[in-house]
């Protein structure tokens, strides 16, 4: 059936067609803004005194292609922390009189309790190298305060970590080349930490913090990151304090911040050694920047040279020199005695959570948290006094009851819009998975997401427009105004409020991304007055007024597309890796979480516009053309493969053995699992290789399989809690007896001590045979044990696996040839039951040839898994 289309509708159309053609100018803008377009990047043979991405991209060559990993265990680590003291020798030599330069290696050995991803640990490491250099000036002392650089040279299983954080010691080395190089001297010292052991939980800055004897300097830090291989280096975290966030505002030279990321870095499931200068070990000013964009490589193979982002390392290296300038010539920059000593003394930005923002990385917005409790109130106060306003203007011929009644509607009318463009998306995507096979198929596709959820958002958004005018207003429409002018006074004053109301909501929660609704709602404001200048000369509901209308927006809607285009391809590449959750509900989680975050990203971007705007497009032909399109985009995104080798999905192979008495093996097993919604079941289907070789059939189902235990995955202890519904397939162990002589053991090496109390102590030892590669070693300790010779002989909170017994759990690392010894205290005779697993990188026999077996969409992250189990 054809559609017959009236002028009205006709108009419609073109106004969505030049509605969709300037948010398209808006994103193609944002996108070069978010992928460092604009940014050239300086070559190998740039000037001596600047900043060269080429030079860094240099350094992530040598450590990402000519070492060969730089994992614990492994002697790439080694290597790499040669290799960087070699740099900053060479660095040394060349500084003049004027600097001075000290280059050490430090050994760091320790233990303490920390929580991570919710659960309780220990972690005990020993061996752990740490490279460190301090620049200052020939005559300072080595008391004088000083600025920590801090970033991490080791890598993640399985990974040659080019963004993370080859990029962040490539950039480390060449700002230390710069501040010799450029002569400058630093007015205060600045100390380089390139620490070995981040992805241990943050060992190497724990082991700074604790044994260094430059830690006690340090009067504000800078923590180089990477979630990803480019894009914009977000400024994270910031604090304590708001002090950070100023220099950085007022220093960087590409400023790339806002402070919403403060609100959401909390449910993302990782952290960083900012937690342990800042929270844990220091309560130290400073700034936690992290590459986030390409997260899809993070922590998996596909994490190379190749895959850094032109542009991304040269504006962090410039923001970096800047900064270290900038902190280093502050007076606010005290070392430990001082800033305790001071601390409870007034300061300008001692307030804890300060609002700041970039535009479009051209410059920066800070405001105190005190300016903010005053700013973020006015757009209430106007909301509020307006009706009265409106009525004193026309001498009481509107009642302010009748007016803030028509406001209250408005409002109530713009967020019931909010709620269906979020409930809208959701609903499609249910319905598309209810008849799909295929979870997250817009995963390799970011574009597809915006296809599927865009349409049905703005139906959400336009939906309360339709139903408007079946309600009368509360005012007499025989006044002044027409119903026309009152209705869209209603509209847009109720909008305004429902975002006055929410930035205030943000302030009092305590919150830092009020900002966004603050900008929405101070630029509704500028436009309010453009748009009623212009219906003195034009008709109300005319193009130009609406023209008028959407000028003084532009700003505004820019910076929203280019923010909630940001967070919706994060949070995308994100879901690759967020955890598992059981089905039937895992299944549909993410395609969930996406279109719902696209439906409140609609609401910051088109929400402003649909007050004054929505009566174009609230026809009936544009809802179906919008419908069309969401079903035909939801059909065609079922046509295509999530993930690919730009967007991997993730596995996880453990090569499980179970032994006894340091030399048996009891039992071997292939152990699988994955991090996102699509299930195994899905890798043995378009894998059929891997299906093959495990003796999966076609007929494959969970109910029928031998799922892995929980405590199977102790190795990875809390990581291990991503996973769901593991897979467990019984292997032969006769490749591993031909590897190694002998296998991980734990034994009594001291006679038992029992107390006049009852309790008793047990001093064990623990050899990790003859494995090569060792990552780490876990006890899960469970029984009356009360005390232990960890963690200044401080126990963590009990955890409990699988509905066992509660039990503690302890991390090892650290290679030595010497075995660890520790001692363990019981309260009673019960016995103490001790579980054993460590992680070795290598694999053997089939195991290889397995990985090996799957497509180049998957990324498997695999290794060997030795797990024991003793009673004292």
């Amino acid at each position: 059936m054809a559609w017959r289309l009236g002028a009205s509708d006709v108009s419609g159309f073109r106004f969505l067609l030049s509605l969709a053609i300037m948010y398209g100018l808006m994103a193609m803008l944002a996108y070069s803004v978010v992928h460092m377009k604009f940014i050239k990047p300086l070559g190998i043979d740039a000037p001596l005194d600047r900043f060269s991405e080429a030079r860094a991209v240099e350094h992530v060559r040598i450590l990402t292609k000519e070492i060969d990993g730089r994992q614990e265990g492994r002697p790439g680590l080694r290597e790499a922390a040669h290799y960087i003291k070699g740099q900053l020798e060479m660095t040394k030599e060349r500084a003049g009189s004027h600097i001075r330069v000290d280059v050490e290696e430090t050994i760091v050995n320790g233990s303490f309790n920390m929580m991570f991803l919710g659960y309780s640990i220990t972690l005990a490491y020993r061996n752990h190298t740490n490279i460190v250099t301090r620049m200052s000036s020939a005559d300072s002392l080595d008391t004088d305060p000083s600025l920590l650089l801090n970033g991490h040279f080791d890598s993640p299983l399985g990974s040659p970590g080019a963004g993370d954080c080859g990029s962040c010691v490539a950039s480390m080395l060449e700002v230390a080349r710069l501040t010799v190089d450029s002569g400058w001297v630093p007015p205060r010292p600045i100390v380089f930490l390139f620490n070995g052991a981040e992805e241990l939980f943050m060992l190497g800055s724990h082991g700074f913090m604790k044994t260094h004897k430059w830690h006690d300097t340090v009067g504000a830090f800078i923590n180089v990151e990477a979630s990803g291989t480019g894009g914009l280096d977000l400024v994270c975290q910031s604090g304590p304090g708001s002090w950070p966030s100023h220099v950085y505002a007022q220093s960087a030279v590409y400023p790339m911040a806002h402070s919403a990321a403060q609100d959401v870095f909390p449910v993302i499931p990782g952290d960083t050694d900012y937690r342990i200068f800042s929270q844990d070990y220091g309560n130290i000013p400073g700034l936690d920047i992290i590459f986030l964009l390409d997260g899809y490589f993070y922590h998996t193979s596909y994490d190379t040279m190749e895959r850094l982002l032109p542009g991304s390392i040269q504006a962090r290296g410039e923001n970096l020199f800047s900064l270290i300038k900038a902190f280093t010539n502050s007076s606010k920059l005290q070392n430990t005695h001082d800033r305790e000593s001071f601390a409870t003394t007034s300061n300008e930005y001692t307030d804890e959570r300060a609002i700041f923002f970039d535009y479009l990385t051209w410059f920066m917005i800070f405001y105190s948290k005190r300016v903010a409790v005053v700013l973020h109130s006015i757009p209430v106060a106007i909301f509020l006094s307006v009706p009265f306003i409106l009525c004193f203007l026309y001498s009481g011929l509107r009642s302010w009851f009748a007016i803030f009644c028509d406001f209250t509607r408005g409002m109530m009318f713009h967020f019931a819009g909010i709620i269906l463009a979020i409930i809208f998306p959701i609903l499609f995507s249910i319905l598309r998975l209810l008849f799909s096979g295929r979870a997250m198929s817009w995963f390799a596709h970011p574009y597809l997401a915006f296809m599927m959820f865009v349409p049905c958002s703005l139906v959400g958004l336009l939906t309360p427009t339709i139903v408007w005018s079946c309600f009368p207003l509360s005012q007499d429409v025989s006044g002044p105004k027409s119903r026309e002018a009152l209705s869209n006074e209603a509209r847009f004053w109720g909008a305004f409020g429902f975002y006055a109301i929410l930035t205030l909501a943000y302030l009092v929660a305590g919150l830092s991304g009020g900002f966004l609704t603050f900008f929405v709602s101070a630029s509704m404001l500028a436009a309010w007055p453009s748009f009623c200048f212009s219906v003195k000369y034009f008709r109300c509901h005319s193009l130009r007024s609406t023209v008028f209308y959407l000028i003084p927006l532009i700003p505004c809607l820019t910076y929203c597309v280019y923010f909630g285009g940001f967070l919706a391809q994060f949070l995308i590449e994100k879901m690759g890796m967020m955890g598992a959750v059981p089905p039937p509900y895992g299944y549909f989680l993410p395609d969930i979480i996406v279109a719902a975050i696209i439906g409140v990203v609609m609401g910051w971007c088109v929400g402003p516009v649909i007050p004054i705007c929505g009566h174009w497009l609230a026809r009936s032909s544009i809802f179906q053309l919008l419908l069309h399109l969401t079903v035909l985009a939801l059909a065609l995104s079922s046509q295509f493969f999530p993930y690919s080798t730009d967007a991997p999905k993730r596995v996880v192979f453990q090569h499980t053995f179970l032994t006894a008495d340091g030399n048996q093996v009891v039992d071997s097993s292939y152990d699988f699992s994955v991090v996102d919604s699509n299930s195994l079941a899905f890798v043995f289907k378009y894998a059929p290789e891997v299906a093959d070789e495990l003796h999966v059939s076609s007929a494959f189902s969970f109910e029928a399989a031998t799922l892995s235990r929980r405590e199977t995955w102790m190795a990875l202890f809390p990581v291990s809690f991503l996973f769901s519904r593991s897979l467990k397939f019984p292997t032969l162990s006769d490749g591993i007896l031909k590897q190694y002589k002998c296998f991980p053991h734990l034994s009594v090496y001291k006679q038992h001590i029992i107390s006049s109390k009852g309790s008793r102590r047990v001093h064990l030892e623990l050899s990790l045979g003859s494995l090569e590669e060792v990552w780490v070693a876990v006890l899960n300790i469970t029984g009356p044990l009360s005390s232990w010779s960890f963690a200044d002989n401080v126990l963590p909170a009990p955890e409990t696996l699988d509905g066992g017994p509660p039990s503690h759990i302890c991390r090892l690392s650290g290679a030595s040839h010497e075995n660890w010894t520790f001692w363990l205290e019981a309260s009673s005779s019960e016995d103490l039951r001790v579980e054993v697993a460590v992680l070795d990188q290598k694999l053997v026999g089939g195991a290889k040839k397995l990985k090996s077996l799957f497509p180049d969409w998957v990324d498997v992250t695999a290794y060997s898994s030795f797990i024991s189990s003793y009673v004292f």
